[in-house]
Order: structure tokens, then sequence, then C-alpha cells
């Protein structure tokens, strides 16, 4: 799944310039997105939109594995 989330921010931004913190309790995965203040717009979209996306084909993928995901945006300091 962390694959997906990496595969879909670097399509997003077009650059490297991200890191994804996992964490895992009670069978719940939480990712957090560290991101520049340039991408944290980007990854967000417009009414957050983009991110909603994201979270949707994360739930997916969740499902199929029957694990329960969480997405998070945060800028980097």
């Amino acid at each position: 799944m962390r694959k997906l989330l990496e595969f879909l921010v670097k399509g997003i931004t077009s650059s490297d310039d991200f890191e994804i913190e996992e964490n895992e309790t009670d069978g719940r995965i939480e990712y957090v997105i560290h991101a520049n203040s340039d991408y944290v717009g980007k990854i967000i979209g417009k009414g957050g939109k983009t991110i909603k996306a994201i979270r949707n084909l994360l739930k997916v993928r969740a499902t199929l594995e029957k694990k329960a995901v969480g997405l998070s945006v945060i800028e980097k300091e």
C-alpha cells in the first residue's frame, strides 16, 4: 500500500521531495505525508478533491487487504 501511495504522490508532485511515515496500531495503518509547502497544496487539491481521491484509492486497497487506513498531510519544517 505504501508503494501505491508513493506512486500517486510522486505523480501529483512530479518530485521525490517528500517523506511518508507509516504507523500501524491494532490493524489500522496511518500514513503521514511530509512535504514542502509548495507540494502540500498540490497534494490536497482544490477543495480537497485530490486528497479525497487518494484516500478513496487507499481505502479500496485496504479493503482488499482487510485493513483500515488513514492519511494526513503535514508541511515539512
